[in-house]
């Protein structure tokens, strides 16, 4: 049986294996036809150093997402994903090529990754992750901020995994996995939220890890979700897999993640990864 189509949304780097580059490369592992949208054109990620932005006209941009909404194989689209936006006026396109998908295909997911800040706080203007947080969000079947942007997105404080749960269930979609959550000195953690429960995921940290985490991790887990897992389970095979390519990277000594050299992992049995349930 084939696959459902994936639209993704998301920057585009000429170098490295951020945004929609590793995006479409875990989907189309994981069989996946995929369809790309690029929202920005970047030499590499803004974390490795100034680059020229090759900013997308907006009148192109909302031009190319109608297209897209009159393509005779839009049935096709099972998914769309979104990730990093350069341009608030960008998302009320995406918004009704997300809602379009969806009336075509009740069964169509919808996954925001709203990439918008970290520690460090908001790394995009406030006015996309307003965007997203009024007019993506709603639209959402899953979402995977890290806490960071959970917090901000919430107007919330959270100080431990059970914050993170309650700051979850606030967000509206109905599956969310917080990444960066608390976890053990050495250990990186995950909170799941979703209609069966609440559940931790740890695995041990990896220094210096390589930038592209959080894009490969919402790939695949929703690649897992399309392809029947349950959230957990969904949950533990991303985890993995994402972990085992931060480690591919650091034996290699890359300062990027080693897509192409690691792919075998994005779809092996989880390894590394501790799942567990800590309430209904």
């Amino acid at each position: 049986m084939s696959k459902p189509a994936v639209i993704v949304v998301s920057s585009h780097v000429v170098r490295g294996a951020v945004g929609a580059r590793a995006a479409v490369f875990a989907l189309k592992r994981l069989g996946f036809p995929v369809w790309s949208l690029p929202t920005v054109i970047l030499p590499w990620h803004p974390g490795q150093g100034p680059s020229t932005r090759i900013a997308l006209d907006r009148a192109a941009f909302a031009g190319a997402v109608s297209d897209l909404s009159r393509s005779p194989a839009l049935g096709d689209v099972g998914a769309v994903l979104t990730g990093y936006f350069d341009d608030p006026e960008q998302i009320e396109p995406v918004a009704e090529l997300v809602a379009l998908v969806k009336a075509n295909n009740p069964e169509a997911i919808y996954l925001c990754d709203p990439v918008i800040g970290d520690g460090d706080g908001l790394f995009r203007p406030e006015t996309i992750a307003v965007a997203i947080r009024d007019r993506l969000l709603p639209l959402a079947d899953i979402a995977t901020p890290n806490r960071h942007e959970l917090m901000w997105l919430t107007g919330t404080r959270a100080e431990d995994n059970d914050a993170l749960a309650a700051a979850a269930a606030d967000l509206g979609p109905k599956e969310v996995v917080v990444t960066s959550a608390f976890a053990p000195r050495n250990e990186i953690g995950l909170v799941l939220l979703e209609p069966g429960g609440v559940h931790i995921a740890t695995h041990a940290a990896l220094a210096d890890a390589p930038h592209g985490t959080g894009d490969l991790f919402a790939a695949l887990y929703l690649g897992h979700s399309l392809d029947g897992a349950a959230p957990p389970a969904a949950l533990e095979r991303a985890a993995a897999a994402t972990l085992r390519l931060v480690e591919r990277a650091a034996d290699l000594g890359e300062d990027a993640l080693p897509l192409a050299g690691g792919q075998d992992a994005l779809a092996a049995p989880p390894q590394g990864v501790t799942v567990v349930r800590v309430s209904r």
